[in-house]
C-alpha cells in the first residue's frame, strides 16, 4: 500500500504559458511565504505537468512568476527522480557537455539539439521550507538545468545557436500556437 498522496492528485490542471508570453522572459521572484498557497501551487504544477506529459515544469510556465519547479524525470540509468524545488539555485554543472534533444511544454511540438552538462547540482527548499540538495546526471541533469533556466527567464531555444537555432526559430514562427 502506498504511503502518502500521489503528487498532483489534489491539484488542478492550469493552462500552459507559451513562448511569447512575457512571464517566460523575466526572472522569477523568490518565494517568501511557505504555506498553503505554495503547497497548492506545487500540487497544480504536478497535475499540469502530468496532464501535459512532461518531465518538469516551472511556475512561470503556468503564469506564476515564482522560483518553484517540479520534476518527475528519469536519469540515463532509468532511475526515476520525483520532487520539487523552491528557490532553487544551480550550484554547479560539470562533466561532459552533450548536445541532446530537448523540448519544452511552453514550445509544444518542437525539439532541438541543445548543449547541456551531464551533471548538475541544485540547492533549494521543499514546500515546507526544509533545505534540500539535488544531484542530477544525464537526462535528469538536463531537466534540472532546463527548469533552472526557466526561473531566470530563459527557454532552451536561447541555448540553440547557428543553423539549429535558425531552424528552431522558423519552426516557432510557423507553429499554430505562435502569436
Amino acid at each position: 500500500m502506498r504511503q502518502g498522496s500521489i503528487p498532483g492528485a489534489h491539484g488542478r490542471v492550469r493552462p500552459l504559458t507559451l513562448l511569447g508570453d512575457p512571464v517566460l522572459r523575466q526572472p522569477c521572484a523568490e518565494v517568501t511565504e511557505f504555506g498553503p498557497e505554495l503547497a497548492r501551487l506545487v500540487e497544480d504544477l504536478f497535475a499540469t505537468m502530468y496532464a501535459a506529459r512532461g518531465v518538469g515544469l516551472a511556475a512561470n510556465q503556468v503564469g506564476e512568476s515564482l522560483r518553484v519547479f517540479v520534476y518527475d524525470c528519469p536519469d540515463d540509468e532509468d532511475v526515476r527522480h520525483l520532487g520539487h524545488l523552491v528557490n532553487p539555485r544551480l550550484v554547479d554543472v560539470d562533466g561532459v557537455v552533450i548536445r541532446g534533444p530537448e523540448g519544452c511544454l511552453s514550445l509544444p511540438g518542437l525539439e532541438a539539439g541543445t548543449e547541456r552538462h551531464d551533471h548538475a547540482l541544485v540547492e533549494g527548499f521543499t514546500v515546507t521550507g526544509e533545505p534540500v540538495t539535488v544531484h542530477g546526471t544525464g537526462f535528469f541533469a538536463r531537466c534540472l538545468q532546463h527548469e533552472c533556466d526557466h526561473l531566470e527567464g530563459l527557454v532552451y531555444a536561447d541555448r540553440v545557436h547557428g543553423w539549429r537555432g535558425r531552424r528552431l526559430m522558423r519552426q516557432v514562427r510557423r507553429a499554430p500556437w505562435s502569436g
